[in-house]
């Protein structure tokens, strides 16, 4: 198993600030990059190169990220799947606003987002092909 592929699937003890999150995004986008790649994707205006690898320590110390060595800089990888980092996020928002009601937090944004009869009956077919 290779270096980067054995920690895949560890479970996210943290949460995220934005601008962590907006890092991860981007790796999990990328699957792995460098700080300069990092950059390169983020819209202007761009951070600065110590902001970003500051941001990418921090990630590290959080356990959402580890980096492999190339030359003399690193190249940086999620430890943490999006999907579980997803999930576990989703579940804090259900326990915290909604009580722990699927049905609440559901009911939520079907109202907020004003969805039609046809995109409710395209998100209940997508569910039942689950």
């Amino acid at each position: 198993m290779k270096e980067k592929d054995k920690n895949i699937g560890i479970q996210p003890a943290q949460e995220l600030t934005k601008a962590e999150e907006e890092i991860m995004q981007l790796l999990w986008k990328l699957g792995e990059a460098n700080v300069a790649q990092l950059i390169e994707e983020i819209k202007e205006p761009k951070p600065a190169y110590n902001t970003v690898s500051t941001i990418v320590r921090i990630l590290e110390n959080k356990n959402f990220v580890s980096h492999k060595k190339a030359g003399r800089g690193h190249i940086y990888f999620p430890l943490v799947e999006k999907e579980v980092y997803t999930k576990s996020s989703m579940n804090k928002l259900m326990n915290n606003y909604f009580n722990g009601s699927v049905k609440s937090m559901l009911s939520f944004f079907v109202k907020k987002n004003d969805l039609s009869m046809k995109e409710l009956e395209e998100i209940l077919k997508e569910i039942n092909e689950k």
